[in-house]
């Protein structure tokens, strides 16, 4: 009995010190951003709350839909946030956003209750036609819509370089670039 509780210890210890050196258990992999709807529902939900992105400059939670858009698809409140790098070009109005830019909008119903999430990320080389962006749509249980190269955003967002200085404006609705 004593040998048993012996062994019992000293595999418990070589299981411990493996865990401790990570040779065994689950090995936790780093998420990162890339143009794929689940990867990137991931990225911005488990691996970085984008809650806590700051949001689009100039906004707030839950604002009204801009009127000047020929079609909002988006909904009628909106909460748009922006990764880090996004932000510091938008406030800097360098014109072009920087590759691994990230847009994440809330899209509510006149209830303001969410009815959507639409995401633009920008992969260097993913689409060089339209600026790289990668598009997606999820449902608020992250069930994806649509994604990729969808022709409805990407001809929705090509409008605003006739409102803007930049006449291409980045593919961007929520503000003048540069």
């Amino acid at each position: 009995m004593e040998k048993t509780k012996n062994i019992v210890y000293i595999l418990a210890g070589i299981f411990l010190v493996s865990l401790f050196l990570g040779c065994v258990g689950t090995k936790e992999t780093k998420l990162e951003p890339r143009a794929d709807g689940k990867a990137l529902y991931d990225y911005i939900t488990v691996g970085n709350n984008y809650k806590t992105w700051k949001m689009w400059p100039g906004t707030g939670e839950m604002y009204p839909r801009s009127t000047e858009k020929p079609s909002e698809p988006h909904g009628v409140f909106l909460t748009t946030y922006v990764s880090d790098n996004a932000y510091s070009d938008i406030v800097a109005k360098k014109g072009i956003l920087p590759d691994e830019s990230i847009i994440v909008k809330e899209n509510y119903d006149a209830d303001k209750k969410l009815a959507a999430l639409t995401v633009m990320y920008k992969e260097k080389g993913y689409d060089p036609e339209h600026n790289d962006w990668f598009w997606v749509k999820y449902q608020p249980n992250g069930t994806i819509d649509a994604q990729g190269k969808v022709k409805g955003c990407i001809d929705c967002h090509d409008l605003p370089k006739d409102m803007f200085k930049d006449k291409s404006n980045d593919y961007i609705w929520s503000g003048d670039l540069s």
